[in-house]
């Protein structure tokens, strides 16, 4: 009995270590990747500021999963997560994705990232200010992490309704969504300093109607200065906007 005990600690421990290799090393990966030449003066210059390695580490990511980020936009992300999925992850990027998937063909790192939601239809109706969103399959099934960053904001509720809905489609059960957007002020309506902001109980609330259970929240982006007045593009807030870091887990309906 004694050395069955011993056995069974001896192969937790083995095990509690593997997982935190595993861990380890996809930190040390996002590290490596934040270092590439891939990446521009510009884009190093936001780490301060944006947090990859602690924003990616709260969402769980490891360098094994498959993963979607949608509307990547210039690859600010998708150039850290690439080089740390490519070897034995997956990438795909959905919806906005044309600059990364021109960046794709002249850059290694970059070589292995997918394409999804080719069918896709990203659209402002008439006179409308945000996004509606139709044919929003992401192309991926099984996926175990879906990000989106400060991208929220731009869809308008039904465009907001079927990207939601996509996510759900496109992650395993268990699967983690994470949502980093800018931050509005709880109930306040649309005005022109608060396009690009979103409220975050209200985003909550929205992706929980979905399907999705909140799992966690960070503050890694909590700017007590940023009084939550201004368009986030003016000089007193531009690169340090308040924003919400959010984790939610698809789980049964």
């Amino acid at each position: 009995m004694k050395k069955l005990l011993t056995a069974t600690l001896i192969t937790g421990f083995a095990f509690s270590a593997l997982a935190d290799n595993h861990q380890t090393t996809t930190v040390e990966q996002i590290k490596a990747a934040m270092k590439s030449e891939l990446r521009t003066a510009a884009d190093t210059d936001r780490d301060r500021n944006r947090m990859p390695a602690e924003t990616l580490k709260f969402f769980g990511l490891e360098h094994d999963m498959k993963v979607i980020e949608l509307m990547p936009g210039g690859g600010w992300y998708s150039k850290i997560l690439a080089p740390v999925l490519k070897e034995h992850g997956e990438l795909t990027v959905a919806i906005g994705s044309a600059r990364v998937e021109s960046m794709s063909k002249d850059h290694e790192a970059l070589s292995a990232v997918k394409v999804g939601a080719e069918a896709s239809n990203l659209y402002r109706k008439e006179g409308a200010r945000f996004y509606s969103l139709e044919n929003a399959d992401l192309g991926v099934k099984d996926a175990d992490m879906v990000l989106t960053f400060r991208n929220y904001h731009n869809f308008a509720k039904d465009g907001r309704m079927a990207l939601n809905d996509a996510v759900w489609d496109a992650l395993k059960l268990g699967g983690i969504y994470g949502v980093v957007d800018h931050s509005r002020r709880h109930m306040e309506g649309d005005n022109n300093e608060n396009r690009r902001r979103f409220d975050p109980v209200k985003a909550i609330a929205e992706i929980q109607a979905a399907g999705f259970e909140l799992v966690d929240f960070a503050d890694l982006h909590y700017r007590p200065d940023d009084e939550l007045r201004y368009e986030v593009g003016r000089k007193s807030v531009t690169g340090n906007t308040d924003r919400f870091t959010l984790k939610f887990k698809k789980v049964k309906k």
